[in-house]
């Protein structure tokens, strides 16, 4: 919880702005470290502080035959990996209130995508986590500390 709290006062002080960026989704080990490296390196130059930000899954895919991610588990331990060897933190989001546990041992922030920030329980089970949580709505987004 303490680190919870220094990071979102970090955050919340970062002038002008912080940097919240990855791809989309995880595409593979190899590529989702590239990406940490590149952001990384850029975010410093400019003096922008850093979340990187990757899902481990998209539920929310045009057709059920497009590339979802590598899953929980596997993602989790890349997100991980990268968050140790760039020392910065990490945000993912959660689709069900069952991943939030685990998502919350890895990730410094937890999001709730744009679709399912109507869900109540999905609302409260990472406050039950002490991370921090994005709240994305369509057209805006909203930073929470629990």
């Amino acid at each position: 919880m303490e680190s919870s709290a220094l990071l979102f006062n970090q955050l919340k002080a970062a002038d002008p702005f912080f940097l919240l960026a990855g791809p989309n989704v995880i595409e593979s080990e190899e590529h989702i470290f590239r990406m940490a490296k590149h952001i990384k390196t850029i975010a410093s130059k400019v003096g922008l502080p850093l979340v990187f930000k990757s899902s481990f899954v998209k539920a929310n895919r045009t057709s059920s035959k497009s590339f979802w991610g590598p899953g929980m588990v596997e993602g989790l331990k890349i997100l991980e990996e990268v968050k140790l060897a760039y020392d910065i933190p990490i945000a993912t989001d959660v689709h069900e209130t069952i991943q939030c546990e685990a998502v919350g041992r890895v990730a410094d922030i937890i999001q709730i995508p744009a679709f399912l920030c109507c869900q109540t329980d999905l609302l409260v089970a990472p406050a039950k986590t002490g991370k921090l949580s994005i709240l994305r709505k369509v057209s805006s987004v909203l930073l929470l500390s629990w």
